[in-house]
């Protein structure tokens, strides 16, 4: 029998489990390989040491959901088995996808595995698995089937669909917050306020869950079962606990997932400038034909062309400076029209002084 469960437990009790020790360490060692090919192909340029540290820590969440005294006592306690799910399906995934191993992969590698590995995203298997839709149900189905179904009485008698339920959070949580949080190269792009509306929307699955198993009674689905050590509270009270942390503590994990999604928005150049897009292309084109007009008609042929493409958000003429983020440097910008008002002013005869 196990001791009474607390954070002491937590850190000294741990199960060996053969098949996810080897595939960390077997992820683990792939993943620095790469690290270690992109920094001596791209010395000036390593692959950034935050990617791997995220990267590193998701498998750590991992290990610590199914191996410590978390998953040494998820058959024991209902509410450290929820506090194990969260854990793969909430907080591991979103610290892999950070990591970028797919990107990271497309670094390292060279023909023929490069263009394997693009064949592959650009296949309609990929597109369907990583498309946010399918995320979305996926994500629904595998919160709602595992704690609100019969499924739920499988897992507590049967060990290897337990270890599978395991795996299918892992990999659902996986696919539902890669296109929200990840930048791998994958088909789809959404806008951040799509992102943070899909988080919004998916939120209610965990509280629906967590109220249903709050006010659960002796047959609700997920009820433990069998001998229970006398320190563990009693079924019931368990599955109400489990509820709460399925309810508190994912609601809580994923609007801090909002929060992160909306910094990225804040952080991110295009997204901060995309709404004046329409302006700065006026700009650019209106400089461009300030320069051409400054230049005089050698240059006004190729700046009034430049200022074509400028408009059409194609590339700058080559005597407009441009600032570090894609737009207008204003000081040139008044320079130009500083010389512009000049050249009017002097092609008036008998302007007074």
């Amino acid at each position: 029998m196990l001791r009474p469960f607390g954070l002491p437990a937590v850190v000294t009790v741990w199960q060996f489990a053969p098949i996810v020790t080897a595939a960390v360490v077997i992820l683990a060692g792939l993943y620095l390989w790469g690290v270690f090919r992109v920094a001596r192909r791209h010395p000036a340029r390593p692959w950034p040491a935050w990617r791997t540290g995220m990267f590193l820590g998701g498998l750590a969440v991992v290990v610590l959901a199914t191996e410590s005294g978390i998953g040494s006592y998820d058959d024991v306690l209902f509410w450290d088995h929820m506090v194990q799910h969260l854990m793969l399906i909430m907080v591991a995934p979103p610290l892999l996808i950070f990591g970028q191993p797919i990107t990271l992969l497309m670094h390292a590698s060279r023909n023929p595995l490069h263009s394997w590995v693009k064949q592959i995203l650009r296949s309609r298997v990929a597109s369907f698995l990583t498309w946010p839709v399918f995320g979305v149900v996926a994500y629904a189905l595998a919160v709602l089937g595992a704690h609100l179904t019969n499924f739920a009485n499988l897992v507590q008698t049967n060990q290897v669909v337990h270890n599978a339920e395991h795996v299918l959070f892992l990999v659902v949580g996986y696919l539902f917050f890669l296109p929200i949080l990840g930048h791998e190269p994958i088909r789809w792009r959404l806008s951040y306020p799509v992102r943070f509306v899909i988080l919004i929307l998916i939120m209610p699955v965990d509280t629906f869950t967590g109220l249903m198993l709050g006010y659960g009674s002796a047959g609700t689905p997920g009820v433990p079962t069998g001998p229970r050590p006398a320190w563990a509270p009693p079924p019931v009270s368990d599955l109400h606990t489990g509820g709460a942390v399925m309810w508190i503590g994912g609601d809580a994990i994923m609007f801090g997932l909002m929060m992160l999604v909306f910094l990225m928005w804040s952080l991110d150049d295009r997204a901060a400038t995309s709404g004046h897009g329409w302006f700065e292309a006026a700009r650019r084109a209106s400089l461009a034909n300030l320069v051409a007009a400054h230049q005089g008609p050698a240059g006004a042929a190729e700046s009034g062309a430049g200022s074509a493409a400028a408009a059409d958000g194609g590339p700058a003429p080559a005597a407009v400076s441009w600032d570090g983020r894609g737009g207008i440097d204003d000081d040139e910008h008044l320079a130009a029209y500083n010389a512009y008002l000049a050249r009017l002013n002097q092609a008036e005869p008998g302007r007074k002084q």
